[in-house]
């Protein structure tokens, strides 16, 4: 049971102005600050070193000096597990600090953050913990006049640019690997939502991970984002964010050392119910939360909901039911089922697709304005769109908040239709009885990520990753190391 009061008493906390993690230690970016301006209120929290391109480059010398000396890319595996195991245990120790701390920072409801953030994190470093010391070389079947040896070395410096829904969830799906395999990393954290990573970089450093392997550089993606993927200096750069910046990076790439680049962009996820669902309330209530948890603000959330058309009327009827009794608020508020939207910004571009999707012929079913106006923070009501058509502007492009569109479909064709008629493929979701159907839908549906009879929730052993413009490459499971480590063919004429 949360305790409100010791909520509170972290709410109120005084957050002194931030700085850059460098080399092991805190220093000014030579930039001007930044607002760090919370969604709660609309109140300024506190200020944000705004790294220099001068700054990012620093940054990566240290880690280039780290990984070059071996302290940490040839410390024995049984050494880095104990470091990763000890930062696991600090995060949880220190768990609802970090929960609240990130939530006044981003706005998610607070049941929700300490889940998905410190819970999903301290999960994310023990994982990749655990696992390091189980990652083996090769032998190849060769001549027998000949030994063919496969080495997986790590590949150096590692840039990882993380959004601003789930910092350090998102964060340790990637500093996590990227560290278990002897890298080092420069982490660049959104604007809207750092301070949760920053004070990540303070507990690694106190679990013993030595000086210039994590380093943490704030500021705006336009500058130390730029400077950090155009790095001659950086081997390696992943990314979860849009599909612009997504590009912009691919380009960056191209113009510097061809580093490797590993995107996710984000998806529009379809939710197939089929009238067969094994229980049509469940699919209902699970539905409502796959759209509005955090305010729609999930990758993988189901924004596109697909209705067998002779339980349409019905099943929309039972969302919104659900969505309805969601009290939307002050994330904080242990009472609240939902929390702000990030930023300002945000609010007003989920408002505007409400806006077209009227102006394009659809019906808002429930929601569609902002509320809560008078705490000054950015609050929208959970949103459901009916009459909503492939090719309308909802259906098509990522809205990322609380907004569900509703196409109806008469069968598996025209389902798996409308599923694959985007050009994302993240996520999606099937709700079927018919074990034959839902094998179909998942060889069928162009997704990375396909949910049976239930919507989120994969954990660590299975990969998350997209097709299409959803990106390329897997966070999670043993296939992310896939992405920091090299291979090196040793062969050995005997």
């Amino acid at each position: 049971m949360l305790d409100q009061s010791r909520i509170d008493a972290l709410r109120h906390t005084a957050i002194a102005p931030q700085k850059l993690f460098i080399d092991g230690g805190w220093r000014d970016g030579t930039g001007e600050t930044l607002d760090v301006i919370s969604p709660i209120d609309g109140q300024v929290l506190t200020t944000l070193s705004r790294a220099s391109a001068g700054d990012v480059h620093t940054a990566i010398a240290a880690a280039r000096r780290a990984f070059d000396d071996g302290r940490w890319s040839r410390m024995a595996p049984a050494g880095r597990k104990a470091v990763l195991l000890k930062l696991a245990a600090l995060i949880e120790a220190n768990a609802l600090e970090l929960a609240v701390l990130g939530v006044r920072d981003n706005g998610t409801e607070l049941g929700m953050a300490l889940k998905a953030e410190p819970g999903s994190a301290a999960g994310t470093f023990r994982y990749y913990a655990e696992a390091l010391d189980k990652v083996y070389g090769e032998i190849a079947p060769t001549d027998p006049n000949f030994l063919g040896m496969i080495h997986k070395t790590p590949v150096g410096v590692v840039g990882a640019i993380v959004p601003w829904n789930f910092p350090m969830m998102i964060g340790a799906w990637k500093i996590a690997p990227a560290l278990a395999a002897g890298n080092s990393v420069v982490l660049k954290p959104a604007e809207t939502a750092s301070l949760s990573l920053l004070r990540l970089a303070e507990l690694a450093a106190e679990a013993g991970l030595p000086d210039g392997v994590l380093n943490v550089v704030t500021g705006q993606g336009s500058v130390a984002g730029e400077a950090l993927a155009l790095s001659m200096d950086v081997d390696v750069l992943v990314f979860t964010g849009s599909g612009g910046v997504g590009r912009r990076l691919l380009e960056y790439s191209a113009r510097s050392n061809l580093k490797r680049c590993y995107l996710e962009l984000g998806g529009k996820s379809p939710n197939l119910i089929f009238a067969d669902a094994p229980d049509l309330e469940v699919a209902a209530q699970v539905s409502a939360m796959g759209i509005f948890r955090n305010s729609g603000q999930v990758c993988v959330s189901g924004s596109r909901l697909l209705v067998e058309d002779c339980i349409h009327d019905d099943f929309v009827a039972a969302v919104a039911r659900h969505a309805a009794a969601l009290k939307v608020g002050d994330p904080l508020d242990v009472n609240s089922d939902v929390g702000a939207i990030n930023s300002l910004t945000q609010l007003k571009g989920n408002l505007g697709f409400v806006e077209t999707a009227v102006q394009e012929g659809s019906t808002i079913a429930l929601g569609g304005a902002r509320i809560l106006r008078e705490s000054g923070g950015y609050y929208m009501e959970p949103t459901i769109v009916t009459g909503v058509k492939p090719d309308h502007r909802l259906a098509r492009e990522e809205v990322f908040g609380p907004v569900l569109g509703v196409l109806p479909f008469s069968s598996d064709a025209e389902a798996l239709k409308i599923a694959n008629a985007s050009d994302y493929g993240l996520a999606a979701g099937v709700w079927t009885s018919n074990l034959s159907r839902a094998h179909r839908m998942v060889a069928g549906i162009q997704a990375g990520v396909v949910h049976v009879n239930t919507y989120g929730g994969p954990d660590n052993t299975v990969p998350l990753g997209g097709v299409k413009q959803s990106g390329n490459g897997h966070d999670k499971s043993l296939h992310a190391f896939d992405k920091y480590f090299d291979l090196k063919t040793a062969w050995i004429k005997l």
